[in-house]
């Protein structure tokens, strides 16, 4: 993580009317071109989310998705100043999914807590769904547990009939991408257009991944180092379906629910909904 860039006056002044001064930046995170604070006052926090260089399309597009979503409650504000786009959002306190397994990686239990933050994480999606729109990046940080239920953050891929991403979505992150959309991605087919079916099977690579702490493909057993590939390369293998399901199971039950949502075929795969009743009736 490379240093900051500046946070526009605009953005500040956005945060400050609704969090009064004085207001506290705290940096979170600087990856892919956006930057992201926690601004902190007396009357509550929001966070600030810059794109700047190769982020500058996905932070106005993330802006533009939740407008059309109809979030009031959700995007403050957004615009763009001196070459980079920016949006302030509300902060979601509570944890995010993989905080929530955090008990279960370490063998402490918390696998009742788990398994309520999964059912509601997947009912999360399913009422996107059915909304018409598909999130698009579903991954372990990117559902937020509060007690008005999950929130789920970072939308700049986000897409519903007459949005499509633009030419830079690649499918959410690698790891994760249902093997037809990674094919699709790789035949260069523009606009690629995410499915709810592909979504379900990131929404089981994202509890997998919560449940062992490591992604669900087993690249060592294929023999593949994913960092000394391009994200192409990871594409072709799970398009081709080169790689293995990974063989951890430090929770039997929880797994038997996914694995069939990973290694089957995408018409087979259920609903979130479905995929939420499934899991609500494992044992903790």
């Amino acid at each position: 993580m490379g240093e900051f860039p500046p946070c526009p006056t605009a953005a500040r002044s956005t945060a400050e009317a609704a969090c009064g001064t004085p207001v506290e930046l705290k940096e979170v995170s600087d990856r892919r071109g956006a930057a992201v604070w926690k601004a902190t006052g007396p009357d509550g926090a929001v966070a600030i989310k810059v794109g700047h260089g190769e982020g500058v399309t996905a932070t106005r597009r993330e802006a533009a998705v939740l407008d059309a979503i109809g979030r009031p409650d959700h995007l403050l504000a957004s615009g763009e100043d001196e070459g980079v786009a920016w949006l302030v959002t509300r902060w979601f306190a509570g944890p995010s999914t993989w905080q929530a397994f955090a008990p279960v990686r370490r063998g402490t239990n918390g696998k009742e807590g788990a398994l309520a933050a999964s059912v509601d994480l997947c009912r999360a999606v399913a009422e996107l769904h059915a909304s018409g729109w598909i999130h698009a990046d579903l991954q372990p940080a990117h559902g937020i547990h509060t007690h008005h239920g999950v929130q789920l953050i970072d939308c700049s891929w986000s897409w519903r009939e007459g949005m499509e991403p633009t030419s830079e979505f690649r499918g959410g992150i690698t790891h994760l991408v249902a093997p037809e959309l990674a094919a699709s991605i790789n035949a260069g087919i523009q606009p690629v257009t995410p499915s709810a079916a592909a979504e379900v099977y990131a929404l089981a690579g994202t509890l997998w991944t919560c449940i062992t702490g490591r992604w669900p493909l087993d690249y060592a057993a294929a023999g593949i180092e994913p960092v000394q590939l391009t994200p192409a390369d990871v594409r072709a293998h799970i398009a081709n379906r080169r790689i293995p399901l990974d063989t951890v199971a430090p929770w039997p039950a929880f797994q038997d629910i996914l694995r069939p949502v990973l290694l089957g075929r995408a018409g087979d795969r259920p609903t979130a909904a479905e995929l939420a009743d499934a899991v609500a009736e494992v044992a903790a």
